[in-house]
């Protein structure tokens, strides 16, 4: 689902948001090839000639034309933990006010979680929440109550419009946050992998910790295509600044737009093939693109862990 096509342009409320990101995402899901897929995560079945029509889902056949009922026996017992990176860099880029249509990595992320909230939800599953920066500023348990659902979503209101000057520490919170998790979880962790002192083979080790205690744990590579990968400015002289460092370099874009994009590809290229060595998930996330690559690996990983 793209941003344009939620009806609201500001984000005014995160929950009725998340509920239209993830409507809009099962619809899409029966009108494709993964209709049989959708319906065993979404929890509908198909109905049958002859059962009780009194769990017909007629809002879904109104939009599909197709008779679903709802399931209400199946309990789960699937635990999710969703952890975001609130540092600064995660703040780019800078935007004044965010809306739908203009956000920045930890505003999507923001949005994703509680999207992935509302599915859980529907699934009857526990979901828990860390936040960290140059601290580790949240932490809330896995649970499957209203209560607590609702308290994780001010958390993420919050994230969205607090702005952040802080460094990112992912390799020491990762561990913190294995040692808080005991019950195995599918772990999502929302990051743009930027570190200021610490380099990526100890933030990995901290991965490692995660899948040590069986956990099985996707990265959500989240960053912003346009300039974070390709190097789209103009060549007018620009200062680029640091966001967790402050440090700054005078350059004309054009410059350093081939280097960079080479090295980009490369950091891209290193993570992937970092993950695939250590079996876990990578997902790369543009902020530009929307929510379906996220929401569809929650759907993966539910029907895989075991």
């Amino acid at each position: 689902m793209k941003l344009s096509e939620v009806k609201s342009s500001e984000i005014k409320n995160l929950d009725l948001l998340a509920k239209q990101v993830v409507e809009g995402f099962i619809t899409g899901l029966h009108k494709s090839p993964f209709h049989g897929f959708s319906v065993e995560f979404s929890e509908h079945k198909l109905y049958n000639k002859g059962e009780s029509t009194r769990h017909i889902d007629w809002k879904l056949f109104a939009k599909t034309e197709k008779l679903y009922t709802k399931k209400y026996e199946e309990e789960t017992n699937l635990r999710c933990h969703i952890i975001i990176d609130n540092s600064a860099s995660m703040h780019y880029p800078i935007v004044e006010k965010q809306s739908i249509d203009n956000l920045n990595k930890v505003g999507f992320s923001a949005i994703a979680a509680a999207s992935l909230m509302e599915i859980l939800k529907r699934q009857r599953d526990a979901v828990g929440l860390s936040i960290y920066s140059d601290n580790y500023e949240y932490y809330a348990p896995e649970k499957g109550s209203e209560r607590h659902r609702n308290m994780l979503l001010y958390q993420l209101e919050a994230l969205i419009s607090a702005p952040s000057n802080k460094a990112t520490e992912t390799y020491q919170y990762l561990h913190e946050i294995a040692e808080k998790i005991h019950r195995r979880s599918l772990i999502f962790l929302f990051t743009d992998m930027f570190q200021t002192n610490k380099p990526n083979e100890e933030l990995f080790e901290a991965l490692r910790h995660l899948k040590y205690n069986k956990h099985e744990v996707v990265l959500f590579h989240t960053y912003d295509s346009k300039t974070e990968f390709n190097f789209n400015f103009d060549n007018r002289p620009k200062k680029f600044v640091d966001l967790e460092t402050g440090q700054e370099i005078n350059v004309f874009a054009e410059n350093i737009k081939e280097k960079y994009e080479e090295l980009s590809k490369l950091f891209f290229n290193e993570l992937k093939n970092n993950c695939l060595q250590y079996k876990i998930d990578y997902v790369p996330v543009d902020i530009q693109k929307g929510y379906n690559e996220i929401l569809t690996a929650y759907l993966l990983q539910r029907k895989n862990f075991k």
